[in-house]
């Protein structure tokens, strides 16, 4: 009977095994997701930060990265503790899917948060941005990411062209009769600005608030599609972690 309860013990600690490294390999892959997301946000769209109010955005896509770094270094260790059956090393990876899963959760406390502003921050601020802050001293990062706005997005001035009115820039001598700036044409020349038409330049609906607006509303959504993903096979790992454990006590004792 003892004999009997020791190879049921072995084929249950064998099949956890089994079943936490497959669980690993997935975890470790959705870190690599999830720093890639963040790493994407910041590389690929960070032209678009230094319209923003606030740092909140860039502040989730960076602490995404550095959950996903974590996450991959746990997978490591995670295979480690795994294959050597080491009791100490699989409560440090416990504690440290623990600290990923809080890490991940304040990252998606922080888009939702932002989430809910997010059009109250874009409508206060970017309109002020173009008017007061575009072509002005000491602003270069702010004028290129307003070029790069209404050209990807192709608008034109905060809620419609018209915003331009109230430019700094527009109404100053270094304008050169521009009417609005020659980021909102539909093809850029030099001093294409002068002519408001809109055969010439974009008229959008909205603005490029409202563009804007929906994109960093579909990031932040995927943002936190991954981060729940991954904190999903979170709670699974540390379920899978705390039965291996369990198992391998009551098999060396």
């Amino acid at each position: 009977m003892a004999h009997y309860k020791a190879e049921q013990d072995d084929w249950l600690i064998v099949y956890l095994k089994y079943l936490l490294f497959v669980f690993n390999f997935f975890f470790w892959v959705g870190g690599a997701a999830v720093m890639a997301v963040g790493v994407w946000t910041l590389v690929e769209k960070s032209g678009y930060l230094s319209v923003l109010a606030s740092s909140t955005f860039a502040a989730s896509a960076y602490i995404l990265i550095f959950a996903g770094a974590l996450v991959m270094v746990t997978g490591f260790l995670g295979f480690g503790a795994i294959i050597r059956e080491d009791r100490s090393c699989l409560s440090t990876y416990f504690c440290l899917l623990l600290v990923i899963f809080l890490v991940e959760l304040v990252a998606g406390v922080l888009a939702h948060l932002y989430y809910q502003r997010l059009s109250d921050e874009l409508k206060q601020h970017l309109a002020r941005t173009l008017a007061e802050n575009y072509r002005q001293p000491g602003a270069a990062d702010i004028t290129m990411s307003v070029d790069r706005l209404q050209q990807d997005f192709k608008c034109c001035g905060s809620n419609s062209s018209a915003d331009w009115q109230h430019s700094a820039y527009i109404l100053s001598r270094e304008a050169e009769g521009r009417r609005v700036p020659d980021s909102c044409c539909k093809t850029v020349v030099t001093r294409c600005g002068q002519r408001a038409h809109p055969s010439n330049i974009y008229k959008v609906e909205g603005g490029c608030i409202t563009k804007l607006e929906q994109f960093l509303a579909d990031h932040l959504l995927l943002m936190g599609a991954v981060g729940i993903g991954v904190a999903c096979l979170q709670i699974c790992g540390m379920v899978l972690t705390c039965c291996l454990h369990q198992r391998l006590q009551l098999h060396f004792y």
